[in-house]
């Protein structure tokens, strides 16, 4: 999977460049991202991969964006971690573009978290408190239906169904173009299950080597109540983005 995603890049890379010679009003992004870390001593090793894809597609009033994700690690030869994610949203904007809807799908596979598929589903509403070319602070809130497949306690099966409230703080500040932070903070609670939460955090520094390649460092939280597991990522790597 990991070899893969070099090509996957190379073709949409092809595939937009030919498609914005065509359109003025459409913008497309892509943004690969390879971080890991490599740890070897005379009493073991460890190592972790953590690879991600984002592509968007801009008009004026609507956005389009699919995020993948594949993380690998080890541990002295065991498996700590083989954790897939995929989703695909939407943001539809009116006049006032502070203020918007959205729109998710998402898949999880996690190792780590004990996770065997799960899948959201859902919509929501979007306000930007701060919206200036070099910051961004989003609040957004909505209603997810999610469909899993766990284990609990490592071993017994769990499938079921629920709706969640998702509730997420996203922000990116620019500092004079060459030092940028990003993150977004999601807190998913049942809404028939108190202690069924769900908290992601996603952060990342990046320092900008030209318009297109960056070195980053990345810090990733996941916690799941339901199987009562979490794992903590930290990890630095290259960047890569291009606008059309």
């Amino acid at each position: 999977m990991m070899k893969c995603i070099p090509v996957i890049l190379l073709l949409l890379l092809c595939r937009l460049s030919a498609f914005a010679q065509f359109s003025d009003s459409t913008h497309y992004y892509v943004k690969y991202a390879s971080t890991g870390s490599i740890n070897r001593t005379n009493d073991g090793n460890s190592y972790l991969l953590n690879n991600a894809l984002a592509f968007k597609i801009s008009k004026k009033k609507v956005v389009l964006n699919a995020d993948g994700g594949y993380v690998y690690g080890q541990q002295d030869k065991q498996l700590t971690n083989n954790d897939v994610t995929a989703s695909l949203n939407f943001n539809l904007y009116r006049d006032d573009r502070r203020f918007f809807y959205w729109g998710l799908t998402s898949y999880d596979k996690s190792y780590s978290l004990k996770i065997n598929n799960r899948f959201q589903g859902g919509g929501g509403i979007a306000y930007d408190i701060i919206s200036k070319p070099n910051a961004t602070v989003n609040l957004s809130d909505g209603i997810l239906f999610e469909t899993s497949d766990l284990y609990l306690h490592d071993t017994i099966p769990d499938i079921y169904h629920t709706f969640r409230n998702s509730f997420r703080v996203y922000y990116k500040w620019t500092i004079k173009g060459i030092i940028v932070l990003e993150g977004a903070q999601f807190l998913q609670q049942s809404l028939s299950h108190g202690n069924d939460l769900i908290i992601k955090s996603n952060n990342s520094l990046s320092i900008k080597l030209s318009s297109w390649l960056a070195i980053t460092a990345a810090l990733s939280y996941n916690k799941l109540n339901r199987t009562d597991r979490e794992n903590l990522l930290i990890n630095y790597g290259l960047t890569i983005e291009k606008y059309f």
